[in-house]
């Protein structure tokens, strides 16, 4: 009954490969945050919104801040790495992209297992979430 429970407990292959994957994702995102962050903060690279405006901008809503700022919404943050308050979107990005590729990732293991059920709903949650990602689910703004 135990060695049945262990057995159980194991992690499968392609569990083993998501989690290798986020981890190492994970790892790569906070080391770029905390590399963009030291870019703005110790004032390597100037900031969009001017230090001394930071405040007036709190209070607004993201529809409003983006009109005072004259930001576009959605990926126009890409045009904008040059300044040291857009250039931590990037490990932002990675962070929230790697699970995309973690799905990626396991579809061939759980197709070589024949997991052809798994294996479709992970091919779906990539699509899903590449589409959101992209920009092209967005509502109401």
């Amino acid at each position: 009954m135990e060695e049945k429970t262990q057995d159980l407990l194991k992690a499968s292959p392609e569990q083993i490969l998501y989690a290798k994957i986020l981890e190492k994702g994970m790892y790569l995102g906070l080391l770029i945050l905390f590399i963009t962050f030291g870019l703005y903060t110790f004032g390597i690279l100037d900031p969009y919104i001017p230090l001394d405006k930071v405040s007036e901008y709190w209070s607004y809503n993201v529809n409003d801040y983006l009109h005072h700022a004259e930001i576009k919404a959605g990926w126009a943050w890409l045009g904008m790495l040059k300044y040291g308050d857009f250039i931590n979107f990037i490990g932002i990005a990675i962070l929230s992209g790697v699970t995309i590729l973690c799905y990626a990732a396991i579809v061939p293991t759980l197709l070589k297992n024949n997991d052809k059920v798994y294996a479709i709903l992970a091919v779906i949650e990539v699509i899903i979430l590449s589409a959101a990602a992209s920009g092209i689910l967005a509502v109401g703004h």
